[in-house]
């Protein structure tokens, strides 16, 4: 046991911890169970040692000296000192073979000096013991560890509460019967019934019946969400009143919340350069505390004070400088702040790019499905041949779109839907990269395409077109020959215009970066007030954008949910992607909004400025306090009377250890 704590305080101290999971859990709660033991019998003995201490006996005016008295003292001491230090000493030992000194190399250290100093005096050597300040500095020790380690389970409860929203058991619909399985047992396309208030065991789609469900902890959204047949549910969200039935999309192992709980994890345990600069000072810190209490003592034995004096000077100096408050001051900000951004629908895969958040100067958003809702229904149908009917320029582009899943495309199948057309089928089947796609239908060459397109084959339209400025576009050709148009429209989020509101606020420059047509470009972009749009540009184009204005001295973020994205979001300083988008528009990204609201791209913004001032805050205290306690400790106002104590050393150690923890528990998400 005494081997784990030693490493998990290792751990604690450079940034790193177990994987969040319930072994985990576990883990830790042994280590705390561990650490309160410790602390419960060093309290016990500390009593009766510090009753023997000649000092502590002068102090309260009584003297219970008897023969023998010093050897009890030091063997109760003794156990002491190996059962309550034994975490710090097999940390010590751990360090000097990972060459790496820290925390517990100045804890062990420090114990293990006041001890050999006063066995040394039990058995002959001339001076003061302070059995008492061992006893009392090892005790606090302990708490203040005890202390630590709560604060480290409670920064990642968020996540615990994650993990926790899986369900157990499914109820799997068999030819038979219903049968309760382990969530685990699911397999892809088996069907599960949810009853009322229960919580979605699998991704899937809905089969069968319909309800609301609490999607809030996975997306932070917290109206329900009315679901019906054809509608995806995401494992861990919890359900009304109504009942259904679900086929399953993804094992449990491959979950949306499964793939939360690993990222929030691999989040929580990467390192951000300012993590790498409090791990840098806290060696540092570690360097200066053996060199200052080594110096200390020299200085006062050398100018004529007693060892035991010159011992408790280094000791105290050495306390005093541990760096606990800061091997924890950005580890306890980057669990929490990790976690409560998944309950709140913002996934962090790159802790560099959410801190840098702060740095932003413009943020270039895509505009379909993040400034408008995504959702495009056909607005005009103009057939430009006299033998091709309106309804067969929707029958052709649907037989193109229906492998699509982009907005445009389900706009498309939706009218041809409406109109109870049947599609024909499809082959040879080829996308032209942010222009459109073809096929062959019946052994015609069919194209749907965007202006973009025309423009770059000169293709002229007869008479023009006619679109007002919120509607998209897209040219049906048959045999490279122009049939006609279709016009489709998308509604702008109502959140849209506040969002950009704020970031103006703020600051920072919003511009559009659109394959779309300028006309739809400009209204959207004057509509909301935005700084500029850039219109009609295909996915190598956006990437020359973003490089465009990095050059210019922008700290660029960009937006977007598709794969044509995927190159700038790559290029941008930050990437965002945005809604229910691309697995290769979110690999590309180092932050994942799950909803498609504007909005929460502000709250990421502000919620990234609030960590990195909480991880700063926390750098201060944990090294500030060192500036007014170590020289206290050293004894430079030992002749005004003023003089620190280990014991006391160790309490200001603890109590900046608890503010860096209580501040970190401060941090909160404020929704814009």
């Amino acid at each position: 046991m005494s081997g784990n704590v030693s490493m998990i305080h290792n751990e604690m101290q450079h940034g790193h911890k177990p994987p969040m999971n319930m072994k985990g859990n576990d883990h830790h709660s042994m280590m705390i169970a561990d650490f309160k033991k410790r602390f419960c019998v060093v309290a016990i003995l500390t009593v009766p040692n510090m009753l023997l201490s000649a000092m502590i006996q002068r102090f309260i005016g009584i003297s219970w000296t008897f023969t023998g008295s010093s050897y009890i003292l030091f063997l109760l001491s003794s156990i002491v000192f190996i059962y309550g230090g034994w975490p710090f000493l097999t940390g010590l030992v751990d360090e000097i073979k990972a060459k790496n000194p820290g925390m517990m190399s100045l804890i062990g250290f420090a114990i293990t000096v006041a001890y050999s100093y006063s066995a040394a005096v039990v058995f002959g050597l001339q001076g003061m013991d302070f059995f008492w300040e061992l006893d009392t500095l090892i005790l606090i020790m302990l708490l203040g560890h005890w202390i630590e380690m709560r604060s480290v389970m409670g920064a990642s409860k968020d996540l615990e509460l994650l993990v926790g929203l899986m369900p157990d058991e499914a109820h799997l619909v068999m030819p038979d019967m219903v049968h309760d399985v382990k969530t685990e047992m699911l397999k892809v396309n088996d069907v599960i019934l949810v009853k009322p208030g229960e919580k979605i065991a699998a991704d899937g789609i809905i089969l069968d019946g319909d309800s609301y469900l609490n999607e809030s902890m996975l997306t932070g959204e917290s109206v329900p969400v009315q679901k019906t047949k054809g509608d995806k549910v995401i494992a861990g969200s919890i359900n009304g009143s109504g009942s259904f039935k679900v086929n399953v999309t993804h094992p449990a192992k491959d979950s949306y919340l499964a793939q939360v709980i690993k990222l929030v994890d691999d989040a929580q345990q990467s390192k951000s350069e300012t993590q790498l600069l409090a791990d840098r000072a806290a060696r540092w810190l570690t360097i200066v505390a053996l060199v200052i209490g080594i110096a200390t003592f020299l200085y006062w034995f050398l100018t004529g004070q007693s060892l035991a004096f010159a011992m408790e000077r280094m000791v105290t100096v050495i306390v005093i400088c541990c760096p606990h408050a800061l091997g924890l001051a950005v580890p306890l900000v980057v669990a929490r702040s990790t976690a409560l951004s998944a309950k709140h629908g913002l996934l962090i895969k790159n802790r560099s790019a959410f801190e840098n958040a702060r740095k932003i100067t413009t943020i270039v958003f895509d505009k379909t499905g993040t400034l408008t809702m995504g959702k495009f229904e056909v607005s005009k149908v103009k057939s430009l041949n006299k033998d091709i009917s309106e309804n067969e320029i929707i029958r052709l582009a649907s037989a193109l779109e229906q492998k699509s899943e982009h907005p445009i495309a389900t706009g498309i199948l939706q009218k041809s839907k409406d109109l109870k057309i049947s599609i024909p089928q499809a082959t040879n089947f080829n996308a032209i990269t942010g222009q459109g796609v073809e096929a062959t239908i019946a052994g015609k060459n069919i194209l749907v395409v965007s202006p973009g397109y025309l423009k770059d084959k000169n293709i002229i339209v007869p008479g023009g077109y006619t679109a007002n400025d919120t509607e998209t576009v897209v040219f049906v050709l048959v045999n490279r020959e122009l049939a006609g148009y279709i016009a489709l429209s998308d509604e702008l989020r109502p959140e849209s215009t506040e969002a950009i509101k704020t970031l103006r606020q703020a600051g920072i420059k919003s511009i559009l970066l659109t394959g779309d047509n300028s006309k739809v470009a400009a209204s959207v972009s004057k509509t909301l007030g935005m700084d500029s749009y850039i219109a009609e540009v295909l996915p190598h184009q956006k990437l020359e954008k973003i490089k465009e204005l990095q050059n210019k001295g922008e700290f660029v973020a960009m937006t977007g949910d598709g794969v044509n994205d995927a190159p700038a979001l790559a290029q941008a300083d930050i990437g965002i992607a945005v809604g229910s988008g691309s697995d290769i528009a979110a690999e590309t990204a180092g932050i994942i909004l799950v909803n498609s609201n504007p909005k929460d791209i502000v709250s990421l913004i502000l919620f990234g400025q609030a960590t990195y001032r909480k991880m700063i805050q926390n750098l201060i205290w944990a090294t500030g306090y060192n500036v007014i306690a170590l020289p206290l400790a050293a004894g430079v106002l030992y002749k005004e009377g003023i003089l620190l104590s280990p014991a006391v050393g160790a309490v200001l150690m603890t109590v900046s250890t608890v503010v860096v923890s209580i501040n970190a528990g401060l941090l909160q998400i404020k929704n814009k």
